[in-house]
């Protein structure tokens, strides 16, 4: 296709990239989480946007399925960010990485202590390099739904996940031991699609960093 394709993923990062897209003139022509449509129009001709899960869009950005996609920093961070240029963090969808753990655990005594702690996670790349940072011995369990339940049901001292606003912590009883960064949506782009349709990219782009600002 001659076009630019987007790839986004539903919920709170296309609603906050919505004034984005509008500053550089893209108007999707269907809310995704209205339509079963995976590939959207815009009111452009030349643009299209795939809904695709967040995980998916450094995937289909590198491979050349997209030219354009929003990810959050965590996901680009488990990805590793292989033929991609990340020429903007847009400062949406705001976040944090942390580690959790149960109300009554003492974490600090546990890491001083050199336990070896098992830690539930989906962000295992981020999470070994932390905890190897400090010097902390960890077994990683990797799991893809509802992390808070890990402690909960003894399968993990600790969790690390991302937390806004920290009340599904709460719900569970666990609490914040740790910030590890702050997480937010950046623009990657398809470093062939870069040079190939620099005239139709470089527009959006420097609208969108506008929109920003």
């Amino acid at each position: 296709m001659s076009g630019i394709t987007i790839a986004l993923s539903k919920g709170r990062i296309f609603e906050e990239t919505l004034p984005l897209l509008a500053a550089a003139g893209i108007v999707p022509a269907e809310d995704p989480e209205k339509s079963r449509k995976l590939i959207i129009g815009t009111n452009r001709a030349d643009v299209r946007v795939v809904i695709v899960r967040a995980s998916d869009v450094p995937t289909y950005v590198q491979y050349g399925a997209a030219d354009l996609g929003i990810a959050g920093k965590d996901v680009l961070l488990e990805h590793g960010g292989v033929g991609l240029y990340q020429p903007l963090d847009l400062n949406i969808a705001k976040c944090r990485m942390c580690v959790a753990a149960p109300a009554g655990f003492d974490y600090a005594a546990a890491v001083r202590r050199g336990a070896r702690l098992r830690i539930a996670t989906k962000y295992i790349a981020v999470a070994r390099e932390h905890f190897a940072a400090k010097g902390v011995h960890v077994d990683l369990i990797k799991l893809y739904g509802s992390m808070e339940l890990a402690p909960l049901a003894g399968l993990a001292e600790a969790i690390v996940d991302l937390v806004s606003s920290g009340s599904t912590l709460k719900a569970n009883n666990l609490v914040e031991v740790e910030q590890i960064m702050s997480i937010s949506s950046r623009l990657v782009v398809n470093q062939a699609a870069l040079k190939v349709k620099r005239d139709l990219l470089q527009p959006v782009i420097a609208a969108i960093e506008g929109a920003i600002r």
